[in-house]
């Protein structure tokens, strides 16, 4: 079910509202900034790419600087991999970068958790959340974080293609018609309900079900049935 801030920033109608949404989010976690980028990769390595954020004012030159990012362990880390980064100081020190640590320390970037996910034809959405205070120490609170970060990025992502980076929009449209089963299980699966419960209501198994759900994902583009949903409910396909 879509609540809070996750319903806010998926129906977020423009930037500044956008940013808003994530800030909120963000500082309703402990976290003082925030940032959002999208990135559409094309050929000859020419990438587009929009960020939202919180920077402070006297830190955003430095924060926006390529060759920051590329020294940056964190970027660096998103760029390849989709695992969550949690992240402080023994992070920068531990690949040589304990200077570039100092450097951000001084505007309040000392620990956070980032994250990016990849999805087909070329396009990235990396989030990270940041702050001055430790992270906590109890694994399960982290874990709690790590999850609500990970959740939020899906629905943050569907809204920052449509308001970040329009024109990328034209390669979110889908290409095939679903048929009516894969809308079926796309329609229970939003409603949490795992590929053996669709199959148990459809009347159809388990496997069957898991099938109409990546059929449903591949014509959408999208890397988990969560993103499916949501570009299902934004084009209007199940409500």
């Amino acid at each position: 079910m879509l609540q809070g801030g996750y319903q806010s920033v998926l129906e977020a109608q423009s930037r500044d509202q956008f940013r808003s949404e994530i800030i909120r989010f963000a500082q309703g976690l402990g976290f003082a900034t925030v940032s959002a980028t999208v990135v559409v990769d094309h050929t000859l390595g020419v990438s587009d790419f929009e960020t939202v954020d919180n920077t402070p004012d006297s830190y955003s030159t430095h924060f926006q600087d390529r060759d920051t990012w590329r020294r940056c362990p964190v970027t660096q880390h998103c760029k390849r991999q989709s695992v969550p980064i949690i992240w402080n100081q023994n992070t920068y020190a531990s690949c040589g970068q304990a200077d570039l640590w100092e450097e951000q320390a001084q505007f309040g970037y000392r620990t956070g958790i980032a994250l990016a996910l990849h999805m087909p034809e070329g396009r990235h959405f990396m989030f990270g959340m940041d702050r001055s205070d430790p992270l906590p120490s109890d694994s399960g609170e982290l874990t709690r974080l790590v999850a609500d970060l990970q959740l939020f990025a899906v629905y943050a992502q569907e809204a920052a293609w449509r308001v970040v980076l329009p024109k990328s929009q034209g390669a979110l449209s889908p290409k095939m018609h679903l048929t009516p089963r894969e809308l079926e299980a796309l329609r229970w699966t939003m409603d949490g309900k795992t590929a053996w419960e669709v199959g148990t209501i459809l009347s159809i198994s388990e496997r069957t079900a898991v099938l109409h759900i990546s059929n449903a994902m591949r014509k959408l583009d999208c890397t988990t049935k969560h993103q499916a949903v949501l570009k299902a409910l934004r084009f209007g396909l199940i409500r």
